[in-house]
């Protein structure tokens, strides 16, 4: 049997409002909310890049647990982070908070500032290309 042809368009983040998470990564990434639901205590939705060629999904669950960083063994694990790079790191953590993110207390690297999200996932922020 031959592996059928695939891609991964990009990750599903849980949070309690799905839909305000996506208007979050909405804003701080310039991407455009394409999809959303909401009804009876349940919400999702979704983001495209600019080009539709990555998404991120969210998922709203009424009992979700925001993950701690960093990371401790007796408390809700971080699963997973997004990277985003930035032109300018300053600038970028400016406008992460003013979008509703906020520093994380513990960065582990110079040159990269780890921020959490308004659900409290870990994000890095990184000087890199961007287009």
């Amino acid at each position: 049997m031959e592996r059928p042809r695939t891609r991964l368009s990009g990750p599903v983040l849980d949070a309690a409002d799905a839909i305000e998470l996506a208007r979050f990564y909405e804003t701080l990434l310039g991407w455009t909310m394409v999809e959303e639901f909401q009804a009876d205590g349940l919400s999702w939705a979704k983001i495209e890049s600019p080009g539709g060629d990555l998404k991120i999904e969210f998922q709203g669950l009424a009992d979700y647990v925001p993950p701690v960083w960093p990371t401790s063994g007796d408390e809700q694990q971080m699963m997973m982070h997004l990277d985003v790079a930035v032109d300018d790191l300053d600038n970028g953590t400016a406008w992460a908070v003013g979008a509703g993110a906020t520093v994380a207390e513990h960065q582990p690297r110079e040159g990269i500032r780890v921020m959490l999200d308004p659900a409290g996932h870990p994000f890095c922020l990184f000087p890199g290309k961007v287009v």
